[in-house]
């Protein structure tokens, strides 16, 4: 299983996120092209080589010209901004998620409704570029799960739009609910909320460095210049060894009194929230009054977030957890050439033995469309091709 692991003794940021993505091989002219179909005009990415301390990383800087679009933009401009361009689905889908965090915990401190609110330096250009960046190299790392070590917060205050605020901001304070966080006593905002919202949206868990064969590092630049530190997002990618096995929370819930049309708005929500899995059973409650048991499976670190979205979504009055143990597959995923097209495959493998390879359903359907074909046709198409490529066959 491919891991990425960031290393956070120095905070977390946008622009830190997306200078270790390109200092770990991620090209920054993927990015660039990726953030062109968001035409946003009067800026440019710049990557540099610099040093914080004795050690060298990648800064990341937004430049603007007099033409940038620099208004504040709402979460619905935004919205809207990411779903007319050509990004692939998931890259438009991840990045709506994070700004719909960063614009939640705006409107709770501010005390108002999300529509109401004004990113200010959030919806700026460069901000826009260092989250949806962030995505698009992510997707390009292309690893199978995100771990974190605790955030250094910083200390002191900070200067923004609203005035002097004191570190971590009102906002970053609370997209840092339920992560592990610390202050070493530097003087600086190490940790926005640009960064607090990604890795909180990424990060399956935050612990020390797991057992791995590392495969690659990188370093992202912060924008101060501390003497007495290293002001750089280390990045860690990884294998890890073992048979995938890890701690997953089932949260359940029975409902017999709710509208069945919401049913679907809700999975969505869960998944948004950090679901790994969302499944539906009928059950017969008390009194032999038919209904519904939502099942989630989750990571722990996430378990509080889903655990909302039951509570404020749902008509049940409360939610149950255990504690379960599984065993993944280690999974990777490659592409396969078919008579309609490249189809993406995914492959799940024990011990370095492939045991099992299925096409992605999501590419078949969107290939069958285009092509105008069913979509068993693509998919047994793409079957053949994995097990020929699989068994060394042309």
């Amino acid at each position: 299983m491919k891991v990425a692991y960031f290393d956070c003794h120095s905070g977390i940021s946008g622009d830190m996120i997306l200078g270790a993505l390109i200092d770990a091989g991620v090209k920054l002219q993927t990015i660039r092209k990726g953030l062109a179909s968001l035409q946003i005009k009067g800026y440019e990415i710049k990557s540099r080589r610099v040093k914080r301390g004795l050690f060298g990383g990648t800064k990341i800087d937004v430049v603007l010209s007099s033409k940038a679009h620099t208004h504040f933009r709402t979460f619905t401009d935004i919205e809207k901004l990411l779903k007319r361009s050509k990004l692939p689905k998931s890259v438009i889908e991840d990045s709506i998620e994070i700004f719909l965090r960063l614009g939640k915990a705006e409107a709770k401190v501010h005390r108002t409704r999300i529509d109401k609110v004004h990113f200010h330096e959030v919806g700026a250009v460069d901000s826009i570029v260092d989250i949806v960046g962030g995505v698009i190299g992510m997707r390009e790392l292309d690893v199978d799960q995100v771990l974190a070590s605790p955030l250094n917060t910083g200390e002191g205050t900070v200067e923004c739009d609203h005035g002097i605020l004191p570190v971590p901001a009102p906002a970053t304070l609370e997209l840092l609910k339920g992560i592990p966080c610390y202050s070493s006593g530097i003087p600086y905002e190490l940790t926005t909320p640009s960064g607090a919202a990604m890795i909180g949206f990424w990060a399956d868990a935050f612990q020390s460095l797991p057992l791995l064969k590392i495969l690659k590092s990188g370093y992202g630049a912060g924008s101060h210049v501390i003497q007495s530190h290293a002001n750089l997002l280390r990045m860690i990618v990884g294998e890890a060894e073992g048979k995938g096995s890890d701690t997953v929370i089932l949260v359940e819930t029975n409902i017999d009194d709710m509208n069945p049309e919401f049913y679907d708005h809700i999975m969505d929500q869960l998944f948004s929230a950090g679901a790994l899995d969302v499944y539906y059973t009928s059950v017969m409650m008390k009194k032999n009054r038919p209904a519904v048991k939502i099942s989630v499976l989750v990571s722990p670190i996430k378990r509080e977030a889903v655990a909302r979205v039951l509570l404020t979504e749902t008509s049940t009055f409360g939610i149950r957890f255990s504690e379960m143990d599984r065993i993944v597959l280690d999974r990777q995923s490659m592409e396969v050439q078919t008579p309609y097209g490249k189809v993406a495959v995914k492959v799940g493998s024990m011990g370095g033995d492939i045991m099992q390879f299925s096409p992605e359903y999501e590419n078949c359907k969107q290939i069958a469309r285009k092509k105008k074909v069913p979509v068993k046709k693509v998919y047994e198409s793409a079957l053949q091709s994995a097990e020929k490529k699989l068994k060394g066959g042309t």
